[in-house]
Parts: C-alpha cells; sequence; structure tokens
C-alpha cells in the first residue's frame, strides 16, 4: 500500500494510473499502427497485432525500470526487521505486472465487445505465455534492480538499452516475416518467445511463429537462480538510511 501512495499519492485518480498508464500507451500505439497500415504491408489485423505485441513490451519492460533503484528509494522500510530488499523488488514488480495484466484485459475485452478484435484462437497458450513473461519480467527485475544499485553507470544506460530490446523484442513482427539469418539471432532473445506464443495463442495457425517454452523457461529458471542469488549478497552490503 506505502508503495502506491508513493508512486501515485492520493489526489486524482490516484492508484487508478496503475491501470491507466499502460493502457493509453497501449491504445497510443494501436491507433498510430491502424493509422500507418497502408504502409507496413501485413495483412494481419493490425489492432490485435499492436495490443498482443506492445502488450507483452510493457510488462517486461516496466517490471524491470521500476526495480532500478527500488533499494535507495525506499532503504528507510529497511529499519523495520520484517522488511527485506526482496520485498522492495517484489512489491513493485506485483504493481506492474498487475498494472500491465488488467491493462491488456481491458483493452481486449473492449475491442472484442466493439468488434475491433477477434476471440482468441488458444486463451489457454495466452495465459502461458503472459505467465512465462511476467516470470521473465520477474527475473530481469531482480537482475536489473541489484545492479543499479550498484552501478549509477548501469542504471543510465539500462533505460537507453530498452529502446533497443522494444524495437527487438518481436512487438512490430513476426519471426517468420525476417530473413533465416536474422530469425537465429532474434531467437536469442528471451522475450520474442513470449510475444511469439502470445501472438500464436491469438491468431492461431493463421501465422507462422517460433517461439520455444523450455528455452524461455530455462532463462526464467536462470536469471530468477542468479537475482536471488544477487539480493542475498546485496542484502549483506546495504544498511538502513
Amino acid at each position: 500500500m506505502r508503495e502506491i501512495i508513493t508512486r501515485f499519492g492520493r489526489h486524482n485518480i490516484g492508484f487508478l494510473w496503475l491501470f491507466a498508464e499502460p493502457m493509453i500507451f497501449t491504445l497510443a500505439i494501436t491507433a498510430a499502427w491502424t493509422a500507418t497500415k497502408g504502409v507496413h504491408g501485413s495483412e494481419l489485423p493490425i489492432i490485435p497485432f499492436a495490443v498482443t505485441g506492445y502488450s507483452t513490451v510493457l510488462l517486461w519492460r516496466n517490471v524491470a525500470n521500476r526495480c532500478g533503484k527500488a533499494v535507495e528509494a525506499n532503504g528507510a522500510l529497511l529499519f523495520h526487521r520484517n522488511v527485506k530488499i526482496i520485498d522492495l523488488m517484489l512489491s513493485r514488480i506485483i504493481l506492474e505486472i498487475g498494472g500491465a495484466t488488467i491493462s491488456f484485459v481491458v483493452i481486449s475485452v473492449a475491442f472484442i465487445a466493439l468488434g475491433l478484435m477477434e476471440l482468441p484462437d488458444n486463451i489457454f497458450l495466452m495465459l502461458m505465455a503472459w505467465l512465462l513473461t511476467a516470470w521473465f519480467a520477474t527475473g530481469l527485475g531482480f537482475i536489473v534492480g541489484v545492479i543499479s544499485e550498484v552501478s549509477e553507470l548501469f542504471d543510465r544506460l539500462w533505460h537507453a538499452f530498452t529502446y533497443i530490446l522494444f524495437g527487438l523484442s518481436g512487438v512490430g513482427f513476426l519471426v517468420d516475416w525476417l530473413p533465416t539469418g536474422m530469425q537465429k539471432v532474434v531467437l536469442y532473445i528471451p522475450m520474442v518467445h513470449g510475444t511469439e506464443m502470445l501472438r500464436h495463442g491469438y491468431f492461431g495457425d493463421s501465422i507462422v511463429t517460433y517461439e520455444d517454452p523450455v528455452f524461455l523457461i530455462l532463462i526464467n529458471i536462470s536469471f530468477t537462480f542468479f537475482g536471488l542469488l544477487a539480493i542475498k549478497r546485496l542484502s549483506k552490503t546495504v544498511t538502513p538510511e
């Protein structure tokens, strides 16, 4: 609760910005892509393509960004015996995952109700894709959160690096559209598999996707393990301010 109040305040719509922020961004991107439908060359319905792509980006990027400097911003809470560094990060992670999830569901339901999107082909596959991406975002958030506490340079570079990852994450393309050599490169990027899997669940067999859930799970396990290990080591060096 303190995290919500600290971030959004008690005035205006307050914590509703947790859901409104990702919804506004997603709607803006969807509108822009719809307006340029004549030049992107794809026959896919642009609205569900934009919604499924940009929503996954908001999920992992917002979680990782919010974990940056989480300890520095809330270090005073560590005076409380039961509050640990992982609690500070998990509170932010849960908020961002919740906000992105509600945004994705509300936008999708609204567009389906308005006839702008069809019903998904495989909701279960979409759910698995979302959960795996949320897990990836959690592990990534742990790692980014710890490194940002020990390196000011990394904290600055990370935000710039996310723009590169944004373009490579599959938000604006399907792997099948790329040349064979480029396909092999982008499939080493974990979030691409989450995006491909989510779109496979929505569009079904009408598109060709190259997701590898096993690869993503292995990456998630590795990120979570090293992230938790890094948090444990950081806990030994950080003192309450």
